[in-house]
């Protein structure tokens, strides 16, 4: 049942993007921006802010080859935005901001994006996203705080803290996305779906640093994706809790040796193992050693896998989030 389901709804999802994508693409784009000069704006940042604010039909900015060295910023005002690469190869956001950069006090993090999204209903194909700070310390390339937030075939690249997920109750789709950092790279309190992605540590650390409000019921979903390292990594952490009551589940992801046998870590000096939700579910890979995981984490049943499908989280919250599967 849960293999139908899960089939089910992935290949709508695939069929989605790869029928209405093409013919988003053969619509007029609102506005394309070059670096060379040779489109309406050569900044990402001028064309988000010439768009309308809350408008009445999707705005689509096409972004062609070229590294865009600014830090962008799509507003709350942004909705129904989306950005289209030329290519996720060459398409490139990069900036270089980090903690001590910043100096603004223990938050400091939070200001170090690269691509800042507040917006709901914002889209995002065929980009690559970086922090080039390097191994400075937390360096976000991206942060992502809007509902109905769905990245495709990008990369997003950096050390530690690339990815803040953030938003409590916000809902995030990534899919066939590259994803590396250093420590704590996937962080935050969004119900955030990574489907088919490639998650690469760079280092021995770990990978998610999950805050899930306790009363949201999903965190992270690690659906079918694959967990890479550089040579020899070999001691990383699927994960260990920012908050009390993370959750996150990897299910149907091959699991590569760097992946240690215990699995999952605590938060040093605190209690967090107490209330968090980690769980897996016919992973594979040397790394899924399921007899020598830590006691306070879960192998699933087939029944309580049923309850780890795109579809409960596209339909979490007040507005469904239905993606015509």
């Amino acid at each position: 049942m849960y293999i139908h389901k899960q089939f089910k709804v992935c290949y709508c999802l695939f069929l989605w993007f790869i029928l209405v994508g093409p013919i988003k693409a053969e619509l007029s784009y609102d506005f394309t921006v070059a670096s060379d000069g040779s489109g309406d704006f050569t900044t990402i940042q001028s064309a988000i802010n010439a768009s309308k604010a809350f408008p009445d039909q999707p705005i689509f900015i096409f972004i062609k080859n070229g590294v865009y060295n600014e830090k962008v910023r799509v507003y709350s005002w942004n909705t129904h935005l989306s950005l289209i690469g030329e290519s996720k190869e060459y398409t490139i956001i990069t900036y270089g901001d980090y903690f001590n950069k910043m100096d603004l006090g223990r938050n400091s993090t939070f200001h170090t994006y690269t691509l800042k999204v507040e917006s709901n209903d914002f889209t995002m194909k065929n980009i690559t996203v970086e922090n080039s700070s390097g191994p400075v310390g937390q360096a976000v390339a991206l942060h992502v705080e809007g509902d109905r937030c769905h990245f495709e075939n990008c990369s997003f690249l950096g050390h530690q803290d690339t990815v803040y997920a953030a938003g409590e109750g916000a809902r995030q789709f990534f899919h066939a996305c590259y994803i590396e950092g250093t420590t704590d790279f996937i962080f935050g309190e969004a119900t955030a779906a990574f489907y088919r992605c490639q998650i690469h540590s760079k280092s021995s650390s770990y990978i998610t640093a999950a805050s899930t409000p306790e009363q949201i019921p999903y965190g992270y979903l690690f659906l079918e994706s694959e967990l890479t390292a550089d040579v020899g990594i070999d001691a990383v952490f699927l994960g260990r809790p920012w908050r009390d009551f993370a959750k996150v589940v990897f299910v149907k992801c091959r699991l590569g040796g760097h992946i240690l046998p215990e699995g999952w870590s605590n938060w040093a000096g605190t209690h967090r193992d107490e209330t968090v939700w980690y769980a897996e579910y016919q992973n594979e890979g040397p790394g899924a050693t399921y007899d020598r995981r830590v006691g306070w984490s879960h192998q699933l049943t087939s029944e309580e896998a049923e309850e780890y499908t795109l579809e409960k989280f596209f339909n979490l919250g007040h507005i469904s989030w239905k993606i015509n599967y």
